[in-house]
Formats: structure tokens, C-alpha cells, sequence
């Protein structure tokens, strides 16, 4: 693999702990199980508005979703209040704990950081800000902006081009194979954060690094 310049960092269980958000389903009545559910069923959804070239907000799905879910549902409020409790829950996620350790030293390292997901920039600044990781990243980074989601080339693509450099200089960090396999189809090398000790899926493109922590993954680029 070669050197990166950029590292890019997903940031939706990437970096954020959103195990947060079930409590966000129970504060309303709901059970806490739906918050899993909920998200991957937003996944799916921007997945295909982009196929269809019709991609939206990561929120506006988010919402449209979850009122289709908490419908039948006993809430103890608003529908409307409901979803809007669910939804703000985002910006009050905290970093996995080794995030902050990991970030230091890949800037340390003299890397660029920048994030690119499927949510809301204001998502990331509010994540980072309040991890004190903020100054360490140059750009933060939407595919509201893009025009299309990850994993389509041009989410990546888009990225490249704000950061001003080659897909190939640029290594995608994230949880999700499906991310990584985008990415590495769109010519960028991948490190898969394999925090829960998983098997990744034999019919995605393999990812250059593997790292259980994210630390780990400076020392693995500081070898090669």
C-alpha cells in the first residue's frame, strides 16, 4: 500500500458510539431495539434514492423513516416531537474511547484528516468539537454536497477534490465493508476498524489495513 496523504475517516459508528441512540427510542416509548432497525433502513434508503440519481438528506429520510416505524407505536408525545427527540440525539453522541488517542497520532504523524459521511456535516463538528478534536481535522466533509451517498465514486470523488489530491493518496477508515469496498473501488486504499473482532464479507473487496483499535493504524502506516 502506498504512503496516504489524506485519511478519511467515516464517522456514523466510526467515530461515534451510537449506542447512545437507543435511549433516544425509549425516551419516546419506543422500544430500544428499533434503533438499530431505523438506521440501517435509512442506509438502505439513501442507498437507492442515489441509485436513482435522487439523493437527499441523510435527516429527511431519517424523519420520513421514522414516522413510518413509530406509527403504530404508543408514544408518550407528539409524533412530530417524537421524531425530532430521535433525530437530535446525533448531536449529542460522544467518541468510541479510542478515537481521541488514535486521531492525535495520525496528525502527529504529519497526515491530513478530514471526515466524509452519509449525515450532516453539523453531525461531525458537534461530535469532534466536543471531544476537543475539532483542530485536528481540516475538512468535514458531506455527501449532501456531493450528490450522492457513499459508496457511489462520486461521494469519494467529491472528497479528492475539496482535499485537492489523487484517490490514491487517500486511505478510507471506517467500520462498514460497504463503505470500504466503495472506496477501494473508487481507487483509494481502505482500513477496516474491526472493533468487534468480525469476519469481514468474502464478496467485498478485501481492505488494505485491518486494526482493532485506531491506534493501532499509525503504527501500521508508520511501517509501511
Amino acid at each position: 500500500m502506498e504512503s496516504p496523504e489524506v485519511i478519511v475517516f467515516d464517522v456514523n459508528e466510526t467515530l461515534s458510539d451510537m449506542s447512545a441512540m437507543t435511549t433516544r427510542f425509549t425516551d419516546v416509548g419506543a422500544p430500544a431495539h428499533l434503533a438499530a432497525l431505523w438506521f440501517a433502513v435509512v442506509l438502505r434508503e439513501g442507498f437507492a434514492r442515489t441509485v436513482v440519481d435522487d439523493a437527499q438528506p441523510f435527516a429527511t429520510i431519517g424523519a420520513e423513516v421514522l414516522r413510518e416505524m413509530l406509527e403504530p407505536i404508543d408514544l408518550d408525545r407528539d409524533p412530530e416531537a417524537a421524531v425530532d427527540h430521535i433525530l437530535t440525539g446525533f448531536l449529542g453522541l460522544t467518541v468510541h474511547p479510542d478515537v481521541g488517542e488514535g486521531v492525535r497520532s495520525l496528525r502527529s504523524a504529519g497526515l491530513r484528516l478530514v471526515t466524509l459521511s452519509n449525515g450532516a456535516a453539523r453531525v461531525a463538528e458537534s461530535l469532534l468539537g466536543s471531544a476537543g478534536l475539532r483542530d485536528r481535522f481540516e475538512h468535514l466533509l458531506s455527501v449532501e454536497d456531493a450528490g450522492a451517498w457513499k459508496p457511489d465514486r462520486r461521494a469519494y470523488e467529491y472528497a479528492a477534490g475539496v482535499c485537492g489530491t489523487d484517490l490514491a493518496r487517500m486511505l478510507m477508515v471506517a467500520v462498514h465493508p460497504w463503505d470500504l469496498d466503495g472506496a477501494h473501488r473508487a481507487g483509494m486504499s481502505t482500513a477496516w476498524l474491526n472493533r468487534g473482532g468480525g469476519r469481514y464479507p468474502g464478496y467485498a473487496a478485501a481492505p488494505s489495513v485491518e486494526v482493532a483499535a485506531l491506534p493501532e493504524l499509525a503504527q501500521v502506516l508508520a511501517r509501511s
